[in-house]
C-alpha cells in the first residue's frame, strides 16, 4: 500500500512538472510569434514612427528593404504643394521640405510630362486646381484639409465605398491616384503591366485612421508590394500607389534624424541601379508636426 502511494506521487509529481514545462514553453512560443509579428517601430516624434523590414523575396538588386512610416495624423498638418502653384518650378522632396518647412515630403502621385506637370489624377490644393478632371480609372482619392476640424486631416478614399459628390464638399485638397487594397482591405488585381517591377512609395490608410508610406528602392511588382502589405501586422484599407521609378522619394527630417529614401529601378524602361540623389518632381504631399 505505502509502495502504491510513493509511485501515486511520483507520477502526480512527473505530470506536474511536465505541466509546467509545457506552459514554460506556449508562453516562450507565443512570446516569439508576437515577437516576429510586432513591427519594429522606432519613435521620431510624438506620433511619428519609422521601420526597416525585408522585403517580400530578395529582390534582383540593392538591399531588398522596405522603409515604412506610421503617422498619428491628428498630431500633423498636411498639404499638397505643386510646382503649378509655385513658379511652375520642379524640386527634390528634401529642397520642398527646406522651403516650406516640412517634416515629410513625398510624392503626391504620378504626372505627365507637359509643362504643368499636372498629376495624372484630379489634384486641387485649397483654391489651387492643378488637374481640374477626374481619372475614371483611379478609384483612390487623398483628401487633405478637411473644413470640418473633427475629421482627420488626410484620409485615402475608395471611389467603390465613397462618394465624390460627398467629399467633394468637405475638404479643401484632392489628389488622386491608383487604388492598391480597398476600404475593407482586400488586395486589388493590379492589371496594368503585371510583371513590371521598380522602386515605388505607395500610401495606406488603417482601420483606426493612422496613415502610412512604404518605399522601396529594391524593386518589386505592384502585385508583390500589395501582398506583402496585407502579411503585415497592421490593419491595413485603402492604398494608394504614388510614384514609381527614380522618381519616387520619400524624406524625413525631425531635430536629430534625416532619412533620404530616392528610386532607382524600372524593369524594360529604366533598368538602372546606380542612382544616388532625388530627382526633381512637381507635386508633393508636405507634412509637418503641429506646434
Amino acid at each position: 500500500m505505502i509502495l502504491l502511494m510513493v509511485k501515486l506521487e511520483y507520477k502526480i509529481s512527473f505530470i506536474f512538472i511536465f505541466f509546467l514545462l509545457y506552459l514554460l514553453n506556449s508562453t516562450q512560443c507565443i512570446a516569439q510569434e508576437k515577437a516576429i509579428l510586432e513591427m519594429p517601430w522606432i519613435k521620431l516624434e510624438d506620433g511619428l514612427f519609422y521601420c526597416e523590414i525585408d522585403g517580400p523575396s530578395k529582390s534582383i538588386i540593392l538591399d531588398s528593404k522596405i522603409s515604412i512610416v506610421k503617422i498619428e495624423t491628428k498630431k500633423f498638418d498636411f498639404q499638397l504643394l505643386t510646382s503649378s502653384e509655385y513658379d511652375k518650378i520642379l524640386r527634390s522632396v528634401d529642397c520642398w521640405a527646406e522651403e516650406f518647412q516640412l517634416n515629410i515630403a513625398v510624392n503626391a502621385g504620378m504626372y505627365s510630362a507637359n509643362k504643368l506637370h499636372s498629376n495624372k489624377g484630379y489634384l486641387k490644393s485649397h483654391n489651387h486646381i492643378n488637374n481640374g478632371k477626374l481619372n475614371g480609372s483611379y478609384n483612390a482619392m487623398m483628401t487633405l484639409n478637411p473644413k470640418d476640424s473633427a475629421n482627420n486631416p488626410f484620409e485615402i478614399h475608395d471611389f467603390t465605398c465613397d462618394n465624390w459628390d460627398n467629399l467633394k464638399n468637405k475638404y479643401f485638397s484632392f489628389c488622386q491616384g491608383m487604388r492598391m487594397i480597398d476600404c475593407s482591405g482586400n488586395a486589388m488585381a493590379w492589371d496594368k503591366r503585371p510583371g513590371q517591377s521598380c522602386s515605388m512609395v505607395v500610401s495606406s490608410t488603417d482601420v483606426d485612421g493612422n496613415i502610412y508610406f512604404a518605399f522601396c528602392a529594391s524593386p518589386y511588382t505592384h502585385q508583390a508590394m500589395i501582398n506583402f502589405l496585407l502579411s503585415l501586422p497592421i490593419q491595413f484599407k485603402t492604398t494608394v500607389y504614388l510614384e514609381g521609378g527614380p522618381e519616387a522619394s520619400l524624406f524625413i527630417q525631425t531635430s536629430d534624424t534625416t532619412i533620404s529614401k530616392w528610386g532607382t529601378y524600372v524593369s524594360s524602361t529604366w533598368e538602372h541601379a546606380d542612382n544616388d540623389h532625388f530627382w526633381d518632381i512637381p507635386n508633393v504631399i508636405g507634412i509637418r508636426k503641429k506646434k
